[in-house]
Order: C-alpha cells, then structure tokens, then sequence
C-alpha cells in the first residue's frame, strides 16, 4: 500500500479542514483527488506529504507513518505544490543539480541530464526558470519531484494555467510517469482525470463523497437521462406524465428526459409511444459526464 489515510483530521483553530477521512491508493495506481476549492484537497496533501502536521487520525506513506519531522517518509514522496515554488534566477540545470544534491543523489550530473530528457526540457536547459513559459516551469517543477526516484507523488493542480497545447504534453508526461510510480494529483479538469486517472476520490466539505472509477462513478449516478426523437406532434406536457419522469426539456429535434426512480426509462417511453401511436425515430441513454457526477456530488 503506497499511501493509507485512516481517519483524518485536520483543524485550523475551531475550523475543521478535513473531517475523519480514510482511503488508500495502491502501488501503481493514478488517483485523481477532486473537490471544489476550500474541500480539504490541498491540507490533506499537505499532511500525506509531512508539510503540516495532523490534527488527529493516521497517514502511512509505504506503510511508514508520515510525521512533520520525518525525513524516512520524505525521501519516498515527490511533491509538486499547486504554486511552484522555484528559483526564478536560477538556471534549468543549475536548478535541478542544486535540488539533486539537496537528497544526495549519486552521480548528480547523469542524474539531472536524464530528468532534463524525461520531462522534454533540452532545448530549455540553459536559460534561467523566469525566462520559461508556464509550461516548461511545470516540467522543471515536475523533474525536481521525481529528481530523487521516489516511490510516490503528489501532484496538486500540475495543469493549473497550462493552455491547451502545454495541458496535453504534461498529461502524458504524467501518465508515463505513472507508469512507473503511484500518483495522486489534485485537479479542477474533468477531462484530465477521464484521460489518465484509474479512480477518482472526491472530496466536499472536509468530507469523503465518492471513490471510485470514473467510469463507474458516472453509472451510479442518480439521475437517469433519455435523449428521444419521435415522428409527430408529442408535447411536454404529455411527457411530463409519464410514471417515472422527473424533467422534461426541448433539446434540437427531441426530448431529454430524465427520471430519478430505479427504472429503465427507455421502456416506460417506448410504451408511451405504442399508446399514443406515434413513431420513434431516436432513442437512447445519455451518458453523465464525471463534470456532472462532479456537481451532483458536491452541491448536496
């Protein structure tokens, strides 16, 4: 087990910022740790990585328990905080060997000159980090977390302020690290966490809503929805009535339909249709987006 939290807690004064939370995540394993912004998401990793210290509860990092002052935990985690803390003067290389020597890593010059070429950082090597992009300071951020070979690493918002073109180049810099290493990485981008996130943990109010996979977190979710077409005049008040049927919208041609009760929707609308004797030209179940699961979960 590469990172196990076993009832949480974290209290800034009277304020709880985390509430008796427990999970795992496994070796090898993408974890996406999602929730809206004051959730709890960065005092938790904060805490798995000995930054600040818990309140009450348990954190084991490879199944040693992290404490504040515990260089045994830090030297198995790569941490990449949401605002990365870099020396703006200071150049690529320097930079890195810099970082490097801080862990006492052995033959720190082959060292940096593989994580320069790991995270694609050879045509920047030679300028100063405050002449980069956002992008390339995200990879240099992204090579001082992994600089030491850790066995875990926390990565929170790493995609922050990226434009679409530098989002998918540390996206599948991220999934070929995870390929090697357990990672946990707190985001806001849905479609990240769909692209290369084995599970989702969602986090809302200091508290755990959800763990699972994505995909089976968007099968669980309440609201059951039924895009249909027919041919002829059907109106929304009709549809309204239908046993079952929770919402009625007008979307382009058809009708989205959508139903909270255990039913499978789609045969209480094809036996509509033979009742009122009118043709149904399309017919089919919309998948929720984990966007949607995301807001369901966290406006509760």
């Amino acid at each position: 087990m590469s990172i196990e939290v076993k009832n949480l807690f974290k209290y800034y004064g009277d304020q709880a910022a985390v509430k008796d939370i427990s999970f795992k995540v496994n070796s090898g394993e993408i974890v996406g740790f999602l929730g809206p912004n004051g959730a709890g998401k960065s005092t938790t990793m904060k805490v798995i990585t000995g930054y600040i210290s818990a309140s009450n509860g348990e954190v084991k990092v490879c199944d040693i328990p992290v404490t504040v002052d515990s260089l045994e935990t830090r030297q198995l985690i790569g941490y990449l905080p949401e605002h990365n803390p870099l020396y703006l003067d200071m150049y690529v290389k320097e930079y890195l060997t810099f970082v490097a020597k801080i862990y006492r890593i052995d033959n720190v010059k082959e060292r940096v000159a593989d994580m320069i070429k790991k995270v694609g950082l050879e045509v920047e090597q030679n300028k100063k980090i405050g002449a980069l992009s956002k992008g390339y300071r995200q990879r240099v951020g992204l090579a001082q977390a992994i600089i030491h070979d850790p066995k875990v690493l926390i990565l929170d918002e790493p995609t922050s302020g990226l434009d679409p073109n530098q989002l998918v180049e540390i996206r599948e810099l991220i999934k070929s690290i995870g390929k090697e290493k357990t990672v946990m990485l707190s985001t806001h981008i849905m479609q990240e966490v769909e692209a290369i996130c084995d599970r989702v943990v969602i986090i809302n109010k200091g508290e755990i809503v959800a763990d699972d996979k994505a995909g089976d977190l968007q099968m669980q979710a309440q609201v059951q929805t039924v895009y249909v077409e027919f041919e002829g005049s059907v109106s929304k008040s009709q549809l309204s009535k239908i046993a079952g049927v929770s919402k009625v919208g007008k979307v382009s041609e058809g009708w989205l339909l959508e139903s909270q009760e255990d039913i499978d929707l789609r045969k209480v609308i094809a036996k509509f249709a033979q009742e009122n004797n009118v043709l149904t030209l399309t017919l089919r179940k919309e998948e929720k987006s984990l966007e949607e699961v995301f807001k369901t979960l966290t406006n509760q």
